[in-house]
């Protein structure tokens, strides 16, 4: 499984940004995909999950602000991320797993990451 992030940048506090991965290869083997973040000097983070059945899980510094959603079809996972803060700068890893999304130890598969930077 192949994991490219795309869409991160520079965006200052209260924005939005839409931040997507692409994925290919062997997908029938994944149960769920999702974003993990890693700001500087900090452990890798779980943001959101979105399993094969479309259910979600987000962390609840994010609860309410980031949105994340997947195009089976064009095999294509994102996050909407409104009402940005600058605690959430981090580097947004995309992620896919046959099993556990956490934790970041037990994930099967890693994105290299796509930067966000929120300024004030």
């Amino acid at each position: 499984v192949q994991l490219v992030e795309s869409g991160g940048g520079l965006v200052k506090v209260g924005g939005s940004l839409r931040i997507s991965c692409a994925a290919s290869g062997s997908l029938f083997s994944i149960n769920a995909m999702g974003w993990y973040r890693q700001a500087p000097g900090r452990e890798r983070d779980l943001v959101a999950v979105i399993n094969n059945g479309g259910v979600t899980y987000y962390a609840d510094l994010v609860k309410g602000r980031f949105t994340i959603s997947r195009d089976n079809l064009k095999n294509m996972l994102y996050l909407q991320m409104n009402s940005l803060k600058p605690e959430d700068t981090a580097m947004y890893y995309c992620v896919a797993a046959r099993g556990p999304m956490a934790p970041a130890s037990l994930v099967s598969y890693w994105g290299q990451g796509t930067r966000v930077t929120v300024s004030s």
